[in-house]
């Protein structure tokens, strides 16, 4: 397993527990990977990789010599640890050890409903293909592609709405909107709530992940605001395990669209809002399209976040009708079975190959 997306890979992760008989992750030298993947019991390589996609010409051929080292590491690890089968879930790092184990057979899944540049590389060396949407069959042409959905890790599918609104200790009859934006947070939808803040929690509560990179502004708006309000406010710098009680908790929520999106707001029939990160090329934005165009979410334009956040989130919160509809929309998008999907391609594609000795070389 390769961690350029690490949580829908612990999710197939999980998937595979007791049907394999080792299991190798290559991940970063970062340590933040190793770190997280510590309470899984398995084994951690890392390997050099730099991305090339919008890097300066100066940092170039310092990415290049990453990238080739890299490929010199994944070699010997795989040689090492004789894989039957290799399992991509996106990010540069995939590249060097897919092209190290080429002919070794592979599964890729494809978080977003567009393939990233790294991907489109991997992509060359295999043909078994799991996406999360039919969205994506279009840049798929060629490939044996199975659509399973993005798979949801068991640490956030043990929470339900009332398991999730006891951890924040909400009273059911209460309305409750998430905002959130990725463990490093997002500074433009951070900045639109704060805007707002006070009025909103005159309403509702309000769940904040604010990122890390946040947290002081975020304890700032708190230590602002009036006693009777701060009950209403309910924020972290992240949440790992307990992001599922966010999502069962929340009646609404406020977001980007990353590529978890199309699988855990779906998984919660959580409606959303969602704000399309405007320097991750498409990708977001077709994520986001693809929710609304099912009903489940509405887009609001990273630069409108300041201007319209409060009115689009009452507009929406305070109708039953419509935000029952868009929940229902939402859940109807959702593939609870998707990482055993993964799990049981990983198991096909591995039991079907017939290694030759020079399949490592």
């Amino acid at each position: 397993m390769t961690g350029g997306g690490v949580y829908p890979a612990i999710a197939v992760l999980q998937a595979l527990k007791g049907r394999t008989d080792e299991v190798l992750w290559v991940g970063s030298r970062s340590g933040m990977e190793e770190t997280m993947l510590k309470q899984y019991d398995l084994t951690f390589e890392a390997v050099s990789a730099a991305g090339l996609h919008g890097v300066s010409l100066r940092s170039l051929p310092g990415n290049v010599n990453q990238l080739v080292r890299g490929f010199r590491e994944a070699k010997a690890i795989i040689k090492q640890f004789k894989p039957h089968v290799t399992f991509f879930t996106g990010g540069y790092l995939g590249v060097p050890v897919a092209f190290a184990g080429r002919k070794i057979p592979s599964v890729v899944f494809i978080p977003d409903i567009e393939p990233g540049l790294a991907l489109k590389a991997i992509l060359r060396f295999t043909k078994s293909v799991s996406v999360s949407t039919r969205n994506s069959l279009q840049f798929l042409k060629d490939k044996n592609v199975k659509v399973t959905g993005y798979p949801i890790r068991s640490e956030l599918r043990q929470w339900d709405r009332a398991s999730g609104r006891k951890f924040f200790a909400i009273p059911e009859n209460e309305q409750v909107l998430l905002v959130f934006g990725g463990s490093k947070g997002a500074l433009s939808i951070n900045q639109a709530l704060f805007a707002s803040l006070d009025s909103l929690l005159n309403d509702m509560h309000v769940i904040h992940i604010s990122g890390k990179d946040h947290w002081e502004e975020a304890q700032k708006a708190k230590d602002s605001l009036d006693p009777g309000l701060m009950k209403n406010y309910h924020n972290y710098p992240f949440l790992y395990d307990e992001m599922g009680a966010a999502f069962a908790a929340a009646d609404l929520v406020v977001c980007r669209a990353g590529a978890s999106t199309l699988g855990e707001l779906p998984f919660f029939g959580l409606p959303a809002i969602l704000a399309p990160y405007p320097h991750a090329w498409r990708y977001q934005h077709q994520n986001a399209e693809y929710l609304q165009e099912n009903g489940g979410a509405v887009i609001l334009e990273n630069a409108n976040l300041k201007d319209q956040l409060e009115s689009k989130v009452r507009s929406l919160i305070g109708n039953r009708e419509q935000i029952t509809a868009m929940r229902n929309a939402m859940k109807a998008l959702a593939t609870p079975d998707a990482a055993q999907q993964i799990a049981d391609m990983i198991i096909e594609t591995g039991s079907a190959s017939v290694f030759k000795e020079d399949s490592y070389g």
